[in-house]
């Protein structure tokens, strides 16, 4: 069995040869390069706001899955550390709870949300519920589609190539992004995602099928792996796991999904292009799993989301090297610029439209903005990639995901502040329980013993969805008969 040596620095300088640096400038050159080209194609005509924001609405069907595959993939380095600590696990909570919530858009929802002929999620929710509703959602999903962990991944990928601090990396890479995504807009983002798709999903590939022919294939895995990384909860437990099934229902709201749904021509594209997508995920994330389930086997003592990344340029052979450390890069910006992006229109078209007449320049403005936060949220927030994720799609989905549904559910139902307070009483449930045990560290009677002891056992997230459908259920219990007046949005 051949033996793969552990690497003695976290940098691959020394382990990339002039082909791979080759490999690896001509792909991040060439990404620039039709991310301009994007730009200069479809410049002229139409509304320029329109054509910034969405691409004028022309997005065809295989620009459609490139920009949505690429955009999914972000926190590579998240993916492989939760494979590393607790394998297939992984496979269930970020890919086939996902993939149910994929299905279940293309089918029931991807109708709907052409409908509307919306410009981002919070301007949706203003049109089904009123302006309160818009500004609340704009609030949510900004802190929840600011790229921090992104930014994170950036700063490691860049800590172990070239060896830089972490937080140079988030700076210099953040900046990178910002500079060619303000360029054109939504058309140099898609137009990037299409090479930073190809490249991504050969690099996964490859390092799956050299694995493969390596060390060989489930045999050398199950002698090699510990017996708890073939099991579907991985050591966790039943309520842990569901609650990623819950998060993964976010898909159904998810800013980026639906930046592309109001993008696309038709809503035969959105559908189409989803299901295509979900297909091409499921190959994706077939390879991250087993190329980071290899990396666990053969490089047990690396850090968890570092062993994926220099278990494979051990691997493979002078000029794949490189190809893998771009489609790594292209992973991380293909998330990065596309979130950045969906940040700053939520600032600058949702919350701050008002204020700012010419949407273009306060987007680009917007943009800088959204780089800086996320770096420094980045550089504070210290816990994994898991927490970061769990936390911040914990707020979103339970706060967001009942409204919006009972928007497509039961259309003119609902007013506009029913909406904010089921959202807002959410969050306040969610923060509570989530800070219980604190406040309660020192009772002395067993009701708040106990009471904290629940709180550590059963996560925020319950708490903050029961609490916003218990509001909606007493508010629609009362008026269900009665059609709710519309405010004028917009």
């Amino acid at each position: 069995m051949k033996d793969v040596p552990m690497l003695p620095q976290l940098t691959t300088l020394t382990y990339l040869a002039w082909q791979d640096w080759t490999v690896f400038f001509l792909i991040l050159a060439l990404t620039a390069g039709v991310a301009v080209y994007g730009n200069i194609r479809l410049k002229k005509g139409g509304n320029k706001a329109l054509d910034y924001l969405l691409m004028g609405r022309r997005l065809t069907l295989p620009l459609f899955v490139a920009t949505l595959v690429a955009t999914w993939y972000g926190g590579i380095f998240g993916v492989n550390e939760i494979t590393f600590n607790y394998g297939i696990y992984n496979f269930v909570t970020q890919g086939v709870f996902w993939y149910a919530a994929y299905i279940i858009f293309a089918l029931f929802i991807a109708n709907k949300v052409a409908a509307y002929q919306s410009v981002t999620l919070p301007d949706l929710a203003g049109r089904m519920f009123g302006p309160k509703a818009a500004k609340t959602a704009a609030i949510f999903t900004f802190f929840y589609i600011t790229p921090i962990a992104y930014a994170l991944s950036l700063g490691m990928f860049l800590n172990m190539v070239f060896g830089i601090s972490i937080l140079q990396g988030m700076i210099l890479g953040t900046l990178f992004s910002c500079l060619y995504s303000v360029w054109g807009g939504f058309k140099s983002v898609v137009f990037s995602d299409v090479v930073q798709f190809t490249v991504m999903c050969l690099a996964v590939l490859l390092v799956a099928l050299f694995s493969v022919h390596t060390f060989g294939g489930w045999s050398f895995l199950k002698a090699n792996l510990p017996p708890g990384h073939f099991t579907l909860t991985g050591g966790n437990g039943i309520m842990n796991t569901l609650i990623w099934g819950f998060i993964a229902l976010s898909a159904l709201i998810d800013p980026s999904f639906y930046q592309r749904c109001f993008a696309a021509e038709s809503p035969a594209v959105v559908k189409k292009g989803v299901l295509i997508s979900t297909f091409i995920w499921f190959c994706f994330d077939l390879c991250t799993t087993a190329g980071s389930l290899y990396a666990r086997a053969l490089l047990p003592d690396a850090q968890p989301g570092e062993a994926y990344f220099f278990y494979a340029i051990q691997l493979l052979p002078t000029g794949l090297k490189g190809l893998f450390v771009a489609g790594i890069l292209a992973i991380i910006l293909s998330t990065l610029n596309s979130f950045l992006f969906i940040a700053s229109n939520t600032l600058s078209f949702d919350l701050l439209r008002s204020r700012f007449k010419n949407v273009v320049l306060s987007n680009r403005i917007s943009l800088f903005a959204v780089g800086a936060l996320a770096v420094v949220g980045a550089a504070v927030f210290k816990g994994s990639f898991k927490e970061i994720w769990l936390t911040l799609g914990s707020y979103f989905s339970a706060c967001l995901l009942v409204p919006i549904l009972m928007g497509y559910l039961f259309p003119g139902r609902m007013t506009d502040n029913a909406f904010v307070t089921a959202s807002l009483t959410s969050a306040a449930g969610m923060t509570l329980w989530r800070f219980l045990p604190v406040f309660l560290r020192h009772a002395q009677n067993d009701f708040g013993r106990g009471l904290s002891g629940a709180a550590q056992t059963l996560d925020p997230f319950y708490i903050g969805l029961l609490t916003g459908l218990a509001v909606i259920f007493i508010y629609c219990l009362g008026n269900y008969a009665k059609p709710v007046k519309r405010i004028t949005y917009r």
